[in-house]
């Protein structure tokens, strides 16, 4: 596939003009660097933030970190989909997982704001865990109910996510990612109907 038409480097291009766009805005004003980017409570005051959050990052590190991990698992996932879904997928899951880390965790403690891919990079985590073609054989074989099948995700989206535990981390977002990748994984969301006719390997 040309770099070009590939949906994990055009999701990378606009990480890097966002961050280019906050860089300047954190220069002439460093007060509504956070405020135009980052999601945060009341959704309903700055609705823009709820797409544009999951493109933004706090800081370089930040955002490589990001882009890394994107790189070696969307150039996987995009070869058994299409551009559209990735995008949609990528964006739909990165917006949930913000969205919950905003309402769950403001239960728990003082409203924050969250920026940044990690929940949606989460999800295409999740759903090449659960698409790939050893999890399918295994599942089937065991023959689980889906109420074991519902307790495994959300029993192994909760060990992921305390593997990344650190100050400052998401870990609601990236358990609602991680959570809803596998639940799409388990249901081949992302497949095309004409998959099974190429030489893809399907996920």
């Amino acid at each position: 596939m040309c770099a070009s038409r590939s949906p994990t480097i055009q999701t990378l291009t606009v990480f890097v003009v966002v961050f280019a766009v906050q860089s300047g805005v954190r220069l002439v004003a460093p007060a509504a660097a956070v405020g135009l980017f980052a999601l945060a409570p009341p959704l309903a005051v700055r609705p823009w933030t709820l797409p544009l959050s999951v493109y933004a990052h706090a800081n370089l590190p930040h955002l490589v970190s990001n882009a890394v991990a994107l790189l070696f698992v969307g150039l996987l996932v995009e070869r058994v989909t299409t551009t559209v879904r990735f995008h949609l997928f990528f964006l739909s899951i990165g917006m949930a997982a913000g969205v919950a880390q905003v309402w769950i965790g403001g239960l728990f403690g003082p409203p924050t704001a969250v920026l940044g891919a990690s929940g949606a990079v989460f999800g295409l985590f999740g759903y090449l865990l659960a698409a790939n073609p050893v999890t399918r054989a295994v599942v089937g074989r065991l023959q689980l109910s889906r109420g074991v099948q519902v307790a495994l995700v959300a029993g192994l989206a909760l060990v992921v996510t305390l593997t990344t535990a650190a100050p400052g981390v998401a870990l609601v977002a990236h358990f609602a990612g991680l959570a809803l990748g596998l639940v799409a994984g388990r249901l081949h969301l992302l497949r095309t109907e004409t998959q099974g006719t190429n030489n893809r390997q399907p996920v």
